[in-house]
């Protein structure tokens, strides 16, 4: 027997606009989490990331970042209208 398909149940929002909405918090957690992972390898003899630093790597990273909140908040939105 072939494996049903999860289906959206909730109309509205795909993931990728949930990503592109919450991009730039999902980039914020990841510019902040980039500049606390530089002081914490000043322990281990690297450099501290500058914040400046930080932000530009988290432009690029925040890509993935988003698509994963998107697909956490599509998730939620389908849970809560099956219920």
């Amino acid at each position: 027997m072939k494996p049903q398909m999860c289906q959206r149940s909730a109309p509205g929002w795909s993931v990728w606009k949930l990503a592109v909405v919450l991009y730039v918090f999902a980039a914020a957690a990841v510019a902040i989490n980039l500049f606390m992972l530089g002081l914490l390898m000043q322990a281990v003899g690297f450099s501290a990331l500058s914040p400046v630093t930080a932000l530009l790597a988290a432009g690029p990273l925040g890509i993935p970042a988003a698509w994963a909140a998107g697909r956490w908040a599509r998730h939620l939105l389908d849970e809560a209208s099956a219920g």
